[in-house]
């Protein structure tokens, strides 16, 4: 078993807490160092309460689950003797009604555009390389919202 951990951390900073009129601005902390500011979603908490500079937890998720895609992507490609030059994905993360009724993540589309140096695989090989990694996924392996890339023949 291995174990990832974050600290996520806020303060109050003298806000009206009891009327819902604080900042939900806080920071993620990483073991390797790095401190990313976070906050909810304006979608979710109006403006000035959350930050929009500021990522929140549904496109970390998003961002997660297409990264954790593209690492394995990128391994069974090289497996496989492709070289990628370029990698990018214009993830998309749809919040809705479960089939319990509560709101949750219920579909993250991946949008990978892949330049391959050299020849690159055929579509077949193509669409089998993301099935392959997205079974491997440990993220997408965690999910209950369906991931569907997208564009892939």
């Amino acid at each position: 078993m291995h174990q990832f951990f974050a600290t996520v951390a806020w303060q109050r900073d003298g806000q009206d807490f009891a009327g819902q009129r604080y900042s939900r601005g806080h920071a993620w902390q990483f073991d390797g160092g790095l401190t990313v500011p976070a906050s909810s979603s304006p979608l979710s908490v109006p403006l000035p309460m959350s930050v929009a500079a500021n990522i929140d937890p549904e496109e970390a998720l998003v961002a997660a689950t297409s990264s954790c895609h593209m690492l394995f992507f990128l391994s069974l490609a090289a497996q496989r003797g492709y070289v990628i030059d370029d990698y990018r994905d214009d993830a998309v993360g749809e919040l809705g009604k479960n089939a319990a009724g509560r709101l949750a993540m219920t579909r993250i589309v991946l949008r990978p555009r892949i330049a391959f140096a050299g020849t690159p695989p055929s579509p077949e090989v193509l669409a089998t390389l993301h099935h392959d990694a997205h079974e491997r996924c440990y993220i997408a392996n965690s999910l209950t919202a369906d991931v569907v890339v997208e564009g892939v023949a």
